[in-house]
């Protein structure tokens, strides 16, 4: 707790939009130290990573009795008007996320098919969800099904053999004339 004032805050920030767009500029730059870092302490395989992050939410939801929601998406949720500084911010955390997943998936270096941008939205998308079903219901068991699916789901292209540019073009060709 700052113990300080209401008014102490607009010494600092003119409009309560000034200190949303400070809170998200911190978010957005803190994502490495406060999560990401602390997170992947220790983890060597980039697609572990991937799930220890994952792993990191879940303990969140439990540890906070399911009140915990991703403070990003939460803010997103409930952006009714539209206001294109706060979106801005708003991409621009969900991008620094989605980043530092698709950096995972690239060092875990996938089948060459796989776009690793499209699989860390993905899982962006399935993390968001999660964490929300969770909150909903009060419990890990949605959680830990949707990860425990997104995990059967990815484990066979971090297995699957690397095959060249040509042959995924063939076949991509092979199937669009069928």
């Amino acid at each position: 707790m700052a113990h300080a004032n209401t008014g102490s805050l607009y010494h600092f920030f003119a409009t309560k939009q000034d200190l949303l767009l400070a809170v998200l500029d911190s978010y957005c730059t803190g994502i490495g130290p406060m999560l990401l870092y602390p997170t992947w302490q220790g983890i060597t395989d980039p697609f572990e990573r991937v799930f220890a992050l994952l792993d990191r939410y879940r303990e969140l939801l439990v540890v906070s009795d399911f009140t915990y929601g991703c403070p990003i998406g939460s803010i997103a949720l409930e952006l009714h008007e539209p206001d294109p500084a706060v979106r801005e911010r708003l991409a621009a955390n969900f991008t620094a996320w989605r980043k530092a997943v698709q950096e995972c998936f690239a060092d875990a270096k996938l089948a060459a098919e796989v776009d690793s941008g499209h699989l860390a939205t993905l899982v962006l998308a399935v993390m968001e969800g999660a964490v929300m079903q969770s909150r909903t219901y009060g419990h890990v068991d949605t959680f830990d099904m949707c990860i425990r699916q997104l995990r059967d789901l990815l484990e066979p292209l971090r297995q699957a053999p690397k095959r060249s540019r040509r042959s995924a073009a063939r076949r991509s060709a092979r199937f669009s004339l069928q």
